[in-house]
């Protein structure tokens, strides 16, 4: 049975979305996530709220509407109502976003390292840490100061 949130007691809002909130809070992992979430919405309805976060992430890139909604096959309508949402002084949909960009190039980055070709400098470098131990160590202070200014 569907419920019209206008018709339920403000307590009682609160304790069903505490309940939400503090469910996805406990989650651990990855994996937890996704099987709780497998539990929880249906197919479509978990693809509805991924479509609305990459929509989010294209709006915050700046792509236009037409764009997206070309590329993604949706209606203005769902564009403006997460465009209406990310100008919200919540900022939900802009916190996940970034977080989603961090993982996203993370993962390519492992990817890339990955296929290194085993004959190159990179290559030998992580097929051989121990010879190359004062170069992957400077090679990785390097990175990390690099993310501080981020």
């Amino acid at each position: 049975m569907k419920i019209r949130s206008r018709k339920i007691k403000k307590e009682e809002k609160i304790e069903y979305l505490d309940a939400l909130y503090t469910a996805v809070e406990s989650l651990g992992s990855r994996e937890e996530v996704k099987n709780f979430l497998r539990d929880l919405l249906t197919e479509g309805e978990r693809i509805m709220v991924g479509r609305r976060i990459i929509i989010a992430k294209r709006l915050l890139n700046e792509e236009s509407y037409g764009q997206i909604i070309r590329e993604m096959r949706v209606g203005g309508d769902t564009i403006m109502r997460v465009h209406r949402w990310l100008e919200d002084d919540v900022h939900g949909y802009e916190k996940v976003v970034k977080k989603l960009e961090r993982v996203l190039e993370a993962r390519q980055e492992k990817r890339d390292r990955a296929y290194l070709d085993p004959f190159s400098f990179q290559g030998l470098k992580k097929r051989y840490p121990l010879h190359f131990f004062l170069f992957n160590l400077f090679d990785e202070l390097k990175q990390k100061s690099g993310n501080k200014g981020k």
